[in-house]
């Protein structure tokens, strides 16, 4: 669902910004424009101009790191999908991401229980639709902000296929016996 973001100066801004932009790592399954075959990450021109649309504030000076730390988040996101697509090799052995949608306002069921307890909220949620080789599965990413390390910041991300139907629900439990394992029963010698 990511619009068409303008490469045009705005007019709020007073510093020209770059309107290069990077390809990701992340397979595309509909065509593109491009003939690369692979997710394009904005330009800062573009990052800067969809943080104005939405009325977030936009330092002009800090958009390169800005938009570096989007482009990193967003490759540390598919890796943590492929770990659950892994589940799925038989079934296909190279999903694809069909489109995203960013919900920064929505609370996911698991960051809202979380929040009671911990008092916790993520700075950002997206849905991912990953084509799983003709069967859309949606992932549901929540970002959070960790304790800065050496003065430089910490993000988390909890990503987890969504519970749209029960083969959703059985990874996930899947995934709950295979942490409990790991952690309560080690492997004997």
């Amino acid at each position: 669902m990511m619009p068409n973001l303008p490469q045009e100066k705005h007019s709020l801004q007073s510093e020209s910004l770059s309107t290069d932009r990077e390809l990701s790592s992340i397979p595309r399954a509909t065509p593109s424009i491009t003939p690369e075959e692979v997710w394009e990450y904005p330009s800062p021109q573009q990052f800067y101009n969809a943080l104005a649309r939405k009325n977030m504030p936009a330092p002009e000076k800090y958009m390169d790191v800005m938009v570096d730390i989007h482009n990193f988040l967003n490759e540390g996101a598919w890796n943590e999908v492929l770990k659950w697509e892994g589940r799925h090799r038989g079934e296909c052995l190279e999903p694809r991401l069909l489109r995203l949608q960013g919900r920064p306002r929505d609370l996911s069921p698991l960051a809202r229980i979380s929040g009671w307890f911990h008092g916790v909220k993520p700075f950002d949620r997206h849905d991912w639709y990953v084509d799983r080789c003709g069967k859309q599965v949606r992932y549901v990413i929540d970002y959070y902000e960790g304790t800065p390390e050496n003065d430089m910041p910490v993000f988390n991300l909890v990503v987890r296929p969504a519970i749209d139907d029960f083969g959703s629900l059985t990874d996930r439990a899947k995934q709950l016996w295979d942490n409990a394992k790991a952690k309560y029963l080690p492997e004997t010698k």
